[in-house]
C-alpha cells in the first residue's frame, strides 16, 4: 500500500537543503530510489511506502537540527547523516557557527572567561578597549542560547549618546536615526543567524534591537539581555537597566572606559556599577585588555598609543 505526505520545511533555508543546482536534493533522492519525492520550495511531496516516508523523514529531521545548530549543510555533514547519522563537530572553545558554517570561538584568555563565567553568572560586566571581543562574544552566547531554547528572545540596546553626531541634525525618523547607532549589533547578528531567520525573528520580537530608553518600565523574562556601549550610561540609566532583570533572564553588560561620550557633567554609570557591585554572588566581572584584540594588528598599536598619552 503507498502513501502521499506533503512536508512543509521550517526552520531551514531551503537552497540551504536541496544545495547548490539541487545537489543534495538528487542525492536524496538516490538514497530513498522506491519514493517518489517532488519538492516545490519549503513544500516536499512524497509518495511511497510508509516505512520509507519515516525513513526519509527522520533524515530530514537529523539535517534540520544540524542546520540549525551549525548554520549550514556540507557534503561531510550530508554523508554522515545517510550513514550513521552521527555528526560529531564540536570543540570546546567553539561557542556557536554561524552563516555559512563559519566558526565562532572565544579565541583569547578573557573571551573564554567571558563565557566559562556565562555558565554560572546570570549579570557579567565585560569592559575593556575596542576590538577585543566583548560585544561579539556575548552576541554569540546569546544566539547560543536561543537556538539551545535556554531563553526566548534576545534584546540587544545601546545608550543613544552621540559620538560626535547629534542625532536631531540626521535625516528620517527615530528608527532611522538610530539604526546606524545600532549597526554593529546588526552586523553581528548577520553573522551568526541565517539572513531570513533573522528578519523572521526581527519580526516577531525574538530579537529586539533597541536603545536604552525603550527599556524603561519593561520586566525582561526569559531573555539575553546585553547592553552595549554601557559607558555612556548615567548612573540612573544603568540602575534602570540592571532593575529590568526577570526570571529566567541573562543581562551581560559591556563597555569601554576610554571612549565616553557624556558630557563632561556627567559621571559613567558603568563606572559606578562596577564599583558598587563587587563582590555581589552571581555577578561576574571580566576585564579585556590589549591581548584581547582582535581587529587589525594596528588597533592594538593605536589602543596602547592613546593609553600612554
Amino acid at each position: 500500500m503507498t502513501n502521499e505526505k506533503i512536508i512543509l520545511i521550517e526552520g531551514i533555508d531551503p537552497v540551504e537543503l536541496y544545495g547548490a543546482n539541487n545537489k543534495f536534493l538528487n542525492q536524496i533522492t538516490a538514497k530513498f530510489p522506491e519514493l517518489k519525492i517532488v519538492a516545490r520550495g519549503n513544500e516536499l511531496k512524497l509518495h511511497g511506502q510508509h516505512e520509507e516516508i519515516e525513513e526519509f523523514e527522520k533524515k530530514l529531521t537529523q539535517l534540520s537540527e544540524y542546520y540549525e545548530r551549525y548554520g549550514h549543510i556540507d557534503q561531510t555533514a550530508f554523508n554522515q547523516v545517510y550513514s550513521d547519522g552521527a555528526i560529531d563537530k564540536e570543540s570546546k572553545d567553539i561557542i556557536i557557527y554561524g552563516n555559512g558554517g563559519r566558526i565562532i570561538r572565544a579565541r583569547t584568555r578573557n573571551q573564554q572567561r567571558l563565557v566559562s563565567m556565562y555558565e554560572t553568572s546570570d549579570l557579567l560586566f565585560a569592559t575593556g578597549p575596542a576590538g577585543s571581543g566583548k560585544t561579539y562574544t556575548a552576541i554569540a552566547l546569546a544566539v547560543r542560547a536561543l537556538k539551545n531554547k535556554e531563553v526566548k528572545r534576545i534584546i540587544l540596546t545601546r545608550p543613544a549618546v552621540e559620538a560626535g553626531e547629534r542625532l536631531g541634525f540626521l535625516p528620517g525618523d527615530m528608527k532611522e536615526k538610530l539604526d546606524p547607532y545600532l549597526q554593529p549589533l546588526y552586523d553581528a547578528l548577520h553573522d551568526m543567524i541565517p539572513p531570513k531567520r533573522l528578519e523572521a525573528c526581527m519580526e516577531d520580537g525574538t530579537v529586539q534591537i533597541a536603545p536604552l530608553a525603550y527599556m524603561r518600565g519593561r520586566t525582561l523574562d526569559h531573555a539575553f539581555v546585553i547592553l552595549d556601549e554601557a559607558q555612556n550610561t548615567t548612573l540612573s540609566q544603568i540602575k534602570m537597566f540592571l532593575t529590568r532583570m526577570g526570571s529566567n533572564a541573562k543581562f551581560i553588560v559591556t563597555g569601554d572606559m576610554t571612549q565616553i561620550d557624556l558630557p563632561k557633567t556627567f559621571d559613567s554609570g558603568l563606572s559606578v556599577a562596577t564599583r558598587l557591585l563587587q563582590g555581589v554572588a552571581g555577578i561576574a566581572f571580566v576585564e579585556f585588555d590589549v591581548t584581547d584584540i582582535v581587529r587589525h594588528n594596528l588597533v592594538k598599536k593605536i589602543v596602547e598609543a592613546f593609553a600612554k598619552d
